[in-house]
């Protein structure tokens, strides 16, 4: 398994930034430009960018740090983020919730299961709680990895990591129960779900139509909205 520093060798996260965007220092719209430069793709430019405020002094926050990784990441650049991500900590900084969340996310895509597990259970000994978004972006990231056992024990610990399910935490493992034909568990999420006040979101319901054979389940479906 990697060392979880610079080894060169890929919703939620993008939520986390946004969650995470206040007390901007005075670096904001250059943190944004490099980000939204990363957004469209122009990556030279963006280096070019990151490195000329680097050269001139300007404080870097974690806020332009997190942006430019959420922009890394967006473009499946793992490896480049996680050597951005050192670099933050080299210089002193000490990444936040937000900054895990998207390397986590990002190591999921990237079909890295193993490294965004060995990422979550360091987060105690960085003396960080993961928040509803780590908790979704790891149900998400099992589910897609076919881990559907383990995202079922991880969505019943929830709240051993100080987080209760919302709608997407719902939303996430139905679509995944429901994409590895299990209606059964799916079913089950569904029920709790509503009866938690929460709903299906447009692709769980569009999923649920689409892939549903079961009678019971499209009824309970039904009747919910």
């Amino acid at each position: 398994m990697m060392s979880l520093s610079t080894r060169r060798t890929s919703g939620g996260a993008a939520a986390s930034v946004a969650k995470g965007g206040a007390n901007i220092i005075s670096t904001t719209t250059k943190s944004r430009g490099r980000g939204g430069l990363y957004l469209a793709g122009r990556d030279v430019a963006a280096k070019e960018l990151f490195e000329e405020m680097s050269a001139s002094g300007q404080p870097l926050s974690i806020v332009t740090y997190a942006t430019v990784l959420n922009g890394l990441c967006n473009h499946g650049n793992l490896d480049e983020a996680l050597e951005l991500f050192q670099e933050m900590k080299d210089n002193g900084l000490i990444p936040n919730i937000v900054c895990y969340n998207i390397i986590i996310d990002c190591m999921f895509k990237s079909g890295r299961i193993d490294d965004a597990r060995e990422m979550f259970s360091i987060l105690p000994s960085k003396g960080l709680h993961p928040d509803v978004i780590t908790c979704n972006i790891m149900m998400n990231g099992l589910c897609k990895g076919g881990l559907l056992n383990e995202a079922y024990r991880f969505f019943r610990k929830m709240e051993d990591h100080g987080c209760l399910p919302d709608s997407c935490s719902y939303n996430t493992v139905i679509k995944g129960f429901l994409l590895n034909k299990d209606t059964s568990k799916a079913m089950q999420f569904l029920d709790e779900m509503v009866n938690k006040g929460f709903s299906a979101d447009a692709s769980t319901g569009e999923m649920i139509l689409n892939l549903s054979s079961n009678y019971d389940f499209l009824r309970r479906f039904v009747g919910a909205h």
